[in-house]
Protein backbone atom coordinates (compact mmCIF):
# COMPACT_ATOMS: atom_id res chain seq x y z
CA UNK A 1 0.00 0.00 0.00
CA UNK A 2 2.69 2.25 0.53
CA UNK A 3 4.69 1.73 -2.28
CA UNK A 4 1.42 1.98 -4.77
CA UNK A 5 0.47 5.26 -2.83
CA UNK A 6 4.31 6.37 -3.26
CA UNK A 7 3.76 5.28 -6.97
CA UNK A 8 0.31 7.40 -7.29
CA UNK A 9 1.79 10.19 -5.95
CA UNK A 10 4.71 10.27 -8.40
CA UNK A 11 2.18 9.43 -11.51
CA UNK A 12 0.10 11.98 -10.92
CA UNK A 13 2.15 14.98 -10.40
CA UNK A 14 4.50 14.22 -13.27
CA UNK A 15 1.48 14.85 -15.28
CA UNK A 16 0.50 17.92 -12.72
CA UNK A 17 4.00 19.27 -12.92
CA UNK A 18 4.16 19.03 -16.61
CA UNK A 19 0.54 20.75 -16.99
CA UNK A 20 1.19 23.19 -14.81
CA UNK A 21 4.70 24.26 -13.95
CA UNK A 22 3.07 27.39 -12.49
CA UNK A 23 1.23 25.60 -10.04
CA UNK A 24 4.66 24.85 -8.00
CA UNK A 25 6.78 28.00 -8.23
CA UNK A 26 3.04 29.25 -6.80
CA UNK A 27 1.98 27.25 -4.27
CA UNK A 28 5.54 25.86 -3.18
CA UNK A 29 7.81 28.90 -3.58
CA UNK A 30 10.07 26.81 -5.89
CA UNK A 31 12.14 28.59 -8.31
CA UNK A 32 10.77 28.65 -11.78
CA UNK A 33 14.87 28.34 -12.81
CA UNK A 34 14.31 24.81 -10.88
CA UNK A 35 13.63 21.40 -12.86
CA UNK A 36 9.53 21.83 -11.42
CA UNK A 37 8.56 19.13 -13.58
CA UNK A 38 11.35 16.79 -11.77
CA UNK A 39 10.52 17.80 -8.44
CA UNK A 40 6.49 18.10 -8.78
CA UNK A 41 7.81 14.00 -9.50
CA UNK A 42 9.62 13.71 -6.15
CA UNK A 43 7.11 15.98 -3.96
CA UNK A 44 4.43 13.20 -5.15
CA UNK A 45 6.45 10.53 -4.18
CA UNK A 46 6.68 12.10 -0.72
CA UNK A 47 3.86 13.03 -0.07
CA UNK A 48 2.17 9.51 -1.49
CA UNK A 49 4.48 7.90 0.72
CA UNK A 50 3.52 9.94 4.09
CA UNK A 51 -0.37 8.91 2.99
CA UNK A 52 0.33 5.91 1.80
CA UNK A 53 1.73 5.43 5.78
CA UNK A 54 -1.50 6.49 7.21
CA UNK A 55 -3.95 5.14 4.65
CA UNK A 56 -2.05 1.35 4.54
CA UNK A 57 -2.33 1.47 8.43
CA UNK A 58 -6.68 2.16 7.68
CA UNK A 59 -6.67 -0.32 5.02
CA UNK A 60 -4.43 -3.33 6.70
CA UNK A 61 -6.59 -2.52 9.74
CA UNK A 62 -9.82 -2.87 8.26
CA UNK A 63 -8.96 -5.54 6.31
CA UNK A 64 -8.17 -7.66 9.57
CA UNK A 65 -11.03 -6.69 11.56
CA UNK A 66 -13.40 -7.54 8.36
CA UNK A 67 -12.34 -10.85 8.11
CA UNK A 68 -10.91 -11.73 11.16
CA UNK A 69 -7.33 -11.68 9.48
CA UNK A 70 -8.01 -14.58 7.97
CA UNK A 71 -7.48 -12.32 4.06
CA UNK A 72 -5.63 -13.93 1.45
CA UNK A 73 -2.93 -11.76 0.23
CA UNK A 74 -4.19 -12.00 -3.31
CA UNK A 75 -7.49 -11.34 -2.07
CA UNK A 76 -6.38 -7.80 -0.48
CA UNK A 77 -4.43 -7.04 -3.53
CA UNK A 78 -7.36 -7.13 -5.34
CA UNK A 79 -9.77 -4.43 -3.11
CA UNK A 80 -6.23 -2.19 -2.76
CA UNK A 81 -6.14 -2.13 -6.68
CA UNK A 82 -9.97 -1.23 -6.92
CA UNK A 83 -9.03 1.23 -3.91
CA UNK A 84 -6.12 2.56 -6.35
CA UNK A 85 -8.74 3.21 -9.48
CA UNK A 86 -11.16 5.11 -7.63
CA UNK A 87 -7.81 7.40 -6.09
CA UNK A 88 -7.44 8.15 -9.73
CA UNK A 89 -11.06 8.67 -10.94
CA UNK A 90 -11.11 11.51 -7.87
CA UNK A 91 -7.77 12.37 -9.09
CA UNK A 92 -9.03 13.35 -12.61
CA UNK A 93 -12.78 14.28 -11.37
CA UNK A 94 -11.04 16.93 -8.94
CA UNK A 95 -8.76 18.65 -11.54
CA UNK A 96 -11.95 18.72 -14.10
CA UNK A 97 -14.36 20.23 -11.26
CA UNK A 98 -11.79 22.78 -10.69
CA UNK A 99 -11.73 23.73 -14.05
CA UNK A 100 -15.09 23.91 -14.38
CA UNK A 101 -15.35 26.30 -11.34
CA UNK A 102 -12.40 28.52 -12.79
CA UNK A 103 -13.75 28.26 -16.15
CA UNK A 104 -17.52 29.28 -14.84
CA UNK A 105 -16.30 31.99 -12.56
CA UNK A 106 -12.92 33.57 -13.20
CA UNK A 107 -13.16 36.24 -10.85
CA UNK A 108 -14.32 34.39 -7.85
CA UNK A 109 -11.34 31.70 -8.98
CA UNK A 110 -9.13 34.29 -9.13
CA UNK A 111 -9.78 36.09 -6.01
CA UNK A 112 -10.05 32.77 -3.88
CA UNK A 113 -6.94 31.18 -4.78
CA UNK A 114 -3.94 32.80 -4.59
CA UNK A 115 -1.09 33.37 -7.36
CA UNK A 116 -3.82 32.35 -10.08
CA UNK A 117 -1.94 33.29 -13.42
CA UNK A 118 -3.84 36.17 -15.82
CA UNK A 119 -4.31 34.50 -19.29
CA UNK A 120 -7.30 32.13 -19.43
CA UNK A 121 -5.78 28.83 -20.66
CA UNK A 122 -2.66 28.97 -17.72
CA UNK A 123 -5.77 29.70 -14.97
CA UNK A 124 -7.36 26.25 -16.10
CA UNK A 125 -4.13 24.23 -16.31
CA UNK A 126 -3.52 25.71 -12.75
CA UNK A 127 -7.37 25.14 -11.56
CA UNK A 128 -6.53 21.22 -12.82
CA UNK A 129 -3.47 20.64 -10.65
CA UNK A 130 -4.71 22.35 -7.70
CA UNK A 131 -8.32 20.71 -8.13
CA UNK A 132 -6.77 16.93 -9.03
CA UNK A 133 -4.51 16.87 -5.67
CA UNK A 134 -7.75 17.53 -3.46
CA UNK A 135 -8.84 15.28 -5.74
CA UNK A 136 -6.44 12.68 -4.60
CA UNK A 137 -6.46 13.74 -0.82
CA UNK A 138 -10.41 13.06 -0.49
CA UNK A 139 -10.84 10.27 -3.35
CA UNK A 140 -8.26 8.49 -1.41
CA UNK A 141 -10.23 8.75 1.95
CA UNK A 142 -13.20 7.92 0.00
CA UNK A 143 -11.96 4.92 -1.94
CA UNK A 144 -10.51 3.02 1.25
CA UNK A 145 -13.84 3.41 3.43
CA UNK A 146 -15.98 2.17 0.06
CA UNK A 147 -13.13 -0.51 -0.74
CA UNK A 148 -14.05 -1.51 2.89
CA UNK A 149 -17.18 -1.80 2.47
CA UNK A 150 -17.05 -3.25 0.00
CA UNK A 151 -15.21 -6.06 1.11
CA UNK A 152 -17.51 -6.46 3.95
CA UNK A 153 -20.51 -6.65 2.15
CA UNK A 154 -18.75 -9.31 -0.18
CA UNK A 155 -17.71 -11.54 3.51
CA UNK A 156 -21.30 -11.01 4.29
CA UNK A 157 -22.83 -12.34 0.92
CA UNK A 158 -20.18 -15.11 0.67
CA UNK A 159 -21.41 -16.05 4.31
CA UNK A 160 -25.24 -16.10 3.56
CA UNK A 161 -24.43 -18.10 0.41
CA UNK A 162 -22.58 -20.78 1.95
CA UNK A 163 -24.12 -23.97 0.93
CA UNK A 164 -24.70 -25.63 4.58
CA UNK A 165 -24.08 -29.40 5.41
Amino acid sequence: GVFASALMGGLTNSINGWVSPEYFVAVMGWSSRMNIWLMSIVQGIFEGTLFGLLFSLLFTVGVGIITGGRCSYLDAVRYLLGILLGVLLCWALGGLIAMGLAALSPEFYRTTFRSVPDEFRDMLRFAWVGGSIWGVYFGALVSIILGLVILRNNRQQARVNRPRL
